[in-house]
């Protein structure tokens, strides 16, 4: 089959899609993509965690056929998205086919309208890091780097959702991003200097 989809602000064509293919592998092989990680295919390590229609989710657990029409970002994307996101408005997670309403963030639309700049390349080089990803730098959270764009893409949903997180806030979000190298504190700091940097930006 054929899958037209969003990625990182492209419109996208996914040719001879067997229909028990993940997202991951089409994002991966097919298009190019390699920053969403394939670990273990099941859900459980957080690798491969993209947004679709603006919500974290699973790639290896989504099948391609279910993209179709549908606007996915992943880590190569993430620096766009999120300069993007704050050019129009900051906080208020917005899930799919809903709006952010009274809490005057992103809607789904806005989000979906985002493209990518001209200049950019496709694998997202070239561009300034995000605030997330500044902050995973500059805190020291980033070792081997296989969980790392899994627990970008996840912390900066949470940090869309909630610009002030508390150590258990972010403990939840990234409860479901396995990392083997650390003992997630460098991670923990990360999400604090982002979130304090944010509110200092505000």
């Amino acid at each position: 089959m054929r899958v037209n989809f969003t990625v990182n602000g492209r419109q996208q064509e996914a040719d001879d899609v067997w229909e028990g293919e993940s997202l991951l592998y089409v994002l991966r092989e097919r298009l190019g993509l390699p920053g969403s990680k394939n670990a273990c295919e099941q859900g459980e390590c957080g690798s491969c965690t993209v947004r679709l229609d603006g919500v974290p989710v699973c790639s290896c657990l989504v099948a391609a056929g279910q993209v179709e029409g549908r606007d996915v970002v992943t880590v190569e994307g993430l620096a766009d998205f999120a300069k993007q996101r704050e050019e129009h408005g900051h906080g208020g997670a917005c899930g799919s086919g809903g709006g952010c309403g009274a809490k005057g963030g992103v809607t789904l639309d806005a989000a979906k309208r985002w493209q990518a700049r001209p200049g950019d390349s496709q694998t997202g080089e070239g561009v300034e890091l995000s605030a997330i990803q500044q902050a995973f730098i500059d805190a020291g959270a980033v070792q081997c780097g296989f969980c790392t764009p899994g627990l970008l893409v996840q912390a900066d949903a949470l940090l869309e959702e909630n610009s002030s997180p508390s150590d258990q806030d972010i403990r939840e979000a990234l409860s479901g991003n396995l990392c083997r190298c650390t003992g997630y504190e460098k991670i923990l700091d990360a999400v604090r200097l982002a979130a304090a940097r944010q509110s200092e930006a505000v």
